[in-house]
């Protein structure tokens, strides 16, 4: 379908693609064209004010995916069918437009259709104002603009939301950003970002094996059962635990106050005690005799500390002498009331009782700088910075949320580049949109919740998660899905989303206790693992499915390698619930089939006729991981896949191109020698074989004689022994 009318109000109607979106369109609402596709929604209001909520029109009649923030710090999705069902805080909102002829049939597999096409509602920035989207119980879609500042107001917003529309989702968005970087100018496209290394090398994370407790005998001790286990990381982050702090608000002999702990503040940038000398039989003399002599003992690549990005949870200590120079003032948080209105936050609520000590943003960068600069003389190579959130609560009297957010990331990246190599930086908790539009630099973020081993409803939940969220966030940053344990009842269902996430792998296991059969499936032999090319996301026919809670969908996640495609499924039913969703609504466990069925095809992965080649000739194999199984499938072919709740396949799909030298029975034999060596009960795959295959065409020929034949089994058999 080709679309070219540009986003108009007619006759009360907001038309997009020649398709009436929203009817009864509010009067006051300005429509300014981007291009011939796309235009910034807007409103005029009669008064000035620091927060407006402008009705747009009725929406209701259209399949939709929305992504929001269903808790101050993280995002997750929301499908439904009318604007009653969308959520304050919506931060994307895609639709799915069909012609009558297709309406009725929802359940159809071929999203490629003319007949479908896809239109995009992103709220941005619009000077100190950020936008976000809601319905009303009428089905009234809204967007929702506000400064965080009483004394930054107005009267009008002009580009608060951005209409887009086309026949490709995932060019759709990845669109629409490459528009919004180019109009605002306030960040980059991760196109134009560079991806820090650590993303291809495996890692440990100190966060679960020690949570605050993190010492350096522990972390030696880490390490060494890695070692010992065959499969030692390549990068580690120290987490929470290292800094000096103090909590004003716990006193000996004083039972402790729940809240409280969020109001630790930073004393000093310096390492705490416990990575100092105290005596003979100290375990290091500091932190840089500590990081120098892991990194030699363990061939460690990377090694990131964590840090706050106001400091710590609280903020800075602003009487303390190591933090006067960056003039330093107590705040209390205040939060909008899209933040109130879904779920409240224990960690916001308690700031916001008990204050931040806040940074002058005059001085942000020189307390950056200090910070990192110290750490980078320490042998540190990067940083995980997180808490970032906080400052949309912060920004009264500093010019509001956004400049004042702006002004602290742009500073994070300056002092990025400045102290250490090749973009070093995990952003987290940065999923609103002061932050993601604010990203010129940062390459990474975290894309859900943390993983949270003790919580068994919450493991189908972050998968989804990650993978819906990755729609938005993939264009501008790698998605980070965090760490996992390998030694844990879901360990098989992470491990195979990260393998085709395209994004780091790391665990968080507690020394001693791993299952080194899923990590070798993931590591190579020399540390490094096989990074699928872009993030990974939903297919195109589960974008508009709960694969949570209706309680029939498999959730598909697609991606691509060099010369192949791949898609996950998993059956996430039953074993979770959403935030925020009626519980009456949610099928629980026992409700559930134990067997969900579903089907994977090439279609399902986007872009594949770009690895497949001009002389692909229609057909792929397709090898099943966990079955074992090969077959030859059409473009528009399918398999049928058949999960229980909490399992998940994995399905290599590779083109088959015609050439005269090589025949189909190479090619199954070198794509299931791949396949079961790459992630296997055989532990691990040879990088050096791998290579070998990535340079030779999956090709196919009937009529090769026997020698030939004869000739190409002896190539695979000497190359296998060379690798």
């Amino acid at each position: 379908m080709t679309i070219t009318a540009t986003p108009s109000i007619t006759d009360s109607g907001l038309m997009v693609g020649g398709r009436v979106v929203c009817t009864r369109v509010a009067e006051n609402l300005v429509v300014s064209p981007e291009s011939s596709r796309s235009a910034f929604l807007g409103a005029t209001s009669p008064a000035p004010s620091s927060r407006h909520v402008f009705n747009v029109g009725v929406l209701e009649g259209y399949r939709f995916i929305c992504l929001f923030r269903a808790k101050f710090w993280w995002m997750i999705p929301r499908v439904g069918k009318s604007a009653s069902e969308i959520p304050m805080e919506t931060q994307m909102l895609l639709l799915e437009v069909r012609e009558e002829s297709a309406l009725d049939d929802e359940n159809s597999s071929d999203m490629t259709s003319e007949s479908t096409f896809y239109v995009l509602f992103l709220p941005v920035l619009d000077g100190p104002f950020r936008t976000s989207l809601q319905g009303t119980s009428e089905n009234v879609l809204q967007f929702c603009v506000e400064s965080g500042d009483p004394s930054v107001q107005a009267s009008q917003v002009l580009e608060a939301v951005l209409i887009n529309s086309g026949d490709n989702p995932f060019e759709l968005l990845k669109n629409s950003i490459k528009i919004l970087e180019k109009c605002k100018g306030t960040f980059a496209h991760i196109e134009h970002k560079k991806a820090p290394p650590h993303l291809d090398w495996f890692g440990w994370c100190t966060w679960d094996a020690f949570y605050t407790e993190v010492n350096p005998q522990g972390i030696r001790e880490g390490l060494q059962s890695f070692l010992e286990g065959g499969c030692p990381p390549k990068f580690l982050i120290i987490d929470d635990g290292w800094q000096e702090t103090i909590n004003e608000f716990h006193k000996e002999s004083k039972p402790h106050i729940d809240g409280t702990q969020f109001a630790t503040r930073l004393v000093d940038i310096r390492e705490n005690s416990k990575f100092k000398s105290s005596g003979s039989e100290s375990s290091c003399i500091d932190l840089h005799d500590f990081i120098q002599t892991i990194k030699e003992r363990y061939r460690l690549k990377f090694v990131y500390m964590w840090h706050a990005i106001i400091g710590y949870w609280g903020g800075v200590l602003p009487s303390s002498k190591m933090m006067e120079k960056y003039n330093p003032k107590l705040a209390y948080p205040i939060q909008s009331p899209g933040n109130i209105g879904n779920l409240r936050d224990i960690a916001v609520d308690s700031l916001q009782k008990y204050g931040v000590g806040i940074i002058d943003p005059e001085k942000i960068f020189h307390f950056y700088n200090d910070l990192h600069g110290y750490l980078a003389s320490s042998g540190v190579d990067g940083v995980k910075v997180d808490v970032q959130n906080i400052l949309e609560t912060i920004g009264k009297g500093y010019g509001g949320r956004v400049l004042l957010t702006r002004q602290y990331q742009f500073a994070l990246d300056e002092s990025i580049a400045r102290n250490f190599k090749d973009n070093s930086l995990i952003c987290c908790m940065s999923h609103n949109s002061d932050s993601i539009y604010s990203s010129r630099k940062s390459a990474v973020a975290r894309a859900s919740e943390d993983f949270m081993p003790k919580e068994p409803t919450f493991q189908t939940v972050h998968i989804a998660s990650v993978a819906f969220n990755s729609l938005l966030l993939g264009e501008i940053v790698v998605p980070d899905w965090d760490m996992f344990h390998s030694n844990h009842s879901t360990a098989e269902f992470h491990g195979a989303a990260r393998a085709l996430g395209g994004c780091a792998v790391y665990v968080s296991d507690r020394p001693g206790t791993h299952d080194f059969r899923i990590l070798k499936r993931l590591v190579l032999p020399d540390g490094s693992v096989l990074r699928a090319k872009y993030p990974g996301r939903p297919t195109r026919d589960c974008l508009f499915k709960d694969p949570v809670v209706d309680g029939e969908s498999l959730l598909k996640i697609w991606n691509l390698n060099k010369l192949s495609g791949v898609v996950g499924v998993f059956n996430c039913q039953g074993a979770g619930n959403w935030p925020m969703k009626d519980a009456e609504a949610v099928p629980v466990l026992a409700s559930t089939p134990t067997f969900l069925s579903g089907h994977v095809s090439p279609l399902d992965v986007e872009y594949l006729d770009q690895v497949a080649g001009d002389n692909w000739c229609g057909d792929s194999a397709v090898y099943a991981f966990y079955s074992g199984s090969l077959s030859r499938l059409s473009k528009k072919a399918n398999l049928k896949v058949s999960l229980a709740v909490l399992k998940c396949e994995i399905f290599t799909i590779s083109p088959v191109r015609v050439r005269k030298s090589f025949t189909l029975s190479v090619v199954l034999f070198s794509l299931s020698w791949m396949a079961r060596n790459a992630y296997t009960e055989r532990g691990y795959c040879n990088r050096y074989w791998v290579r070998i295959f990535n340079l030779l065409p999956l090709d196919c020929l009937t009529c090769t004689t026997p020698v030939e034949r004869l000739k190409l089994w002896s190539i695979l058999i000497i190359l296998q022994g060379a690798g």
